[in-house]
């Protein structure tokens, strides 16, 4: 059997193997309920907040103080945007105590979220809100003119990803966030496919919340977060607990907070060093790619790009055939995303972005990681080579 090699990372990331030591050594120590009264209890409700606080400082966060930022741990990247899509907006016409006004149930979201913005917004749909998408250019970056004119309709809450998890473009959140404080709207970003990939800093951002999760950077699956500013507190989308000051219910993993923190940690001790590596190997890829292939395209390649994704084009090849022929040949890649598998529909983000169909439904996305070797990058090249050829009959 031809040896695989994995090119998937942003779907997930195989759990670093410090991660998997950390995890298994923290399962051994055999923590109890962190709700617990008992001094076994506190103890893990201990181990607990020292993990909290210190993965809030490495995302950037005000961590002491009056005005403390809080991070709320979860199940994932899906119900972290479900907690801040949800949990942020008012769902009746209640009175914002600040201006004492109706507050408006619109919401803003930029058009290539991630479906579990898009699922969360549309249930929002359902409970009777409106809701806009914010257009992005033909490479994929979010248009802020646009933006600002979209606000000059009274809205609740704009959620823009940070790094868009099919292209890897980055977004100007920080900008974004900007011109929606002014405006006194709560700003969300989705920075799952950014924290422990790219530095990411809360604070300088100047975001509401943010939503990341452990099993995009090596971490283990089962565990994300929602990071909140100060003053500005989500109901929550799940009962029965007190857990998390009510607004997380349910008992907290110490295991699975342990690797989270240990993958970004290991992030933390080389970003530059990893960005660099990574970018070499995606570069080196595209470029070789390009060499073999003139009508090749590369999608949001004229923007800003995190360092582990490269998004391209064959035109004229349908990508689920590509993906079979990939799978035999060993290569283990994706059209997009993973919560969307399956879907033979056409690229939502794609879509946006106004590419030509041809484009679109030639498209496969090749995302790399810590684990992604040199030979991998020039064996993946020799394959692909192989498969494309193969289907336009030229070798």
């Amino acid at each position: 059997m031809t040896d695989f090699i994995y090119l998937d990372h942003n779907s997930s990331s195989p759990i670093l193997p410090s991660v998997a030591k950390t995890v298994s050594e923290c399962l051994e120590a055999g923590y109890a309920n962190p709700a617990s009264q008992h001094r076994l209890g506190q103890l893990a409700r201990s181990k607990t907040e020292q993990l909290r606080r210190s993965m809030a400082e490495m995302l950037g966060a005000q961590c002491s103080g009056m005005q403390t930022d809080q991070l709320v741990l979860t199940s994932g990247g899906t119900e972290s945007n479900n907690l801040a899509i949800l949990g942020l907006v008012s769902k009746s016409d209640e009175t914002d105590p600040a201006n004492s006004d109706v507050r408006p149930k619109r919401v803003l979201i930029s058009a290539i979220e991630h479906p579990s913005v898009f699922g969360a917004a549309e249930q929002l749909v359902r409970l009777g809100f409106e809701v806009e998408k914010i257009p992005v250019d033909g490479n994929g970056v979010c248009d802020l003119d646009a933006l600002q004119s979209l606000l000059n309709k009274p809205t609740q809450l704009v959620s823009m990803m940070l790094a868009n998890n099919e292209t890897g473009v980055i977004q100007p959140v920080a900008q974004a966030a900007r011109i929606c404080r002014k405006q006194n709207v709560i700003f969300h970003t989705d920075a799952v496919q950014a924290v422990a990939k790219i530095p990411v800093d809360f604070g300088q951002l100047g975001v509401d919340a943010m939503s990341f999760t452990a099993h995009k950077f090596g971490g283990p699956r089962g565990i994300g977060g929602l990071l909140v500013r100060h003053g500005v507190t989500p109901q929550p989308i799940l009962f029965g607990g007190f857990q998390q000051s009510g607004i997380r219910p349910g008992t907290e993993d110490v295991a699975l907070a342990a690797g989270m923190h240990r993958g970004m940690e290991l992030f933390h001790l080389g970003p530059k060093s990893q960005m660099a590596r990574l970018t070499e190997l995606r570069d080196k890829l595209q470029n070789n790619l390009l060499a073999e292939f003139d009508d090749l395209v590369v999608n949001g390649g004229q923007a800003k790009r995190v360092p582990h994704t490269l998004n391209i084009s064959f035109p004229g090849v349908d990508r689920q055939s590509f993906l079979l022929a990939a799978d035999i040949e060993g290569l283990a890649i994706s059209t997009g995303s993973a919560c969307a598998s399956g879907s033979s529909e056409l690229s939502p983000v794609l879509l946006a972005m106004k590419l030509e169909k041809e484009i679109i439904e030639g498209s496969i996305r090749i995302s790399l990681g810590v684990s992604t070797t040199p030979a991998e990058i020039v064996e993946t090249t020799r394959r692909i080579v192989k498969i494309i050829s193969g289907f336009r009959g030229l070798k």
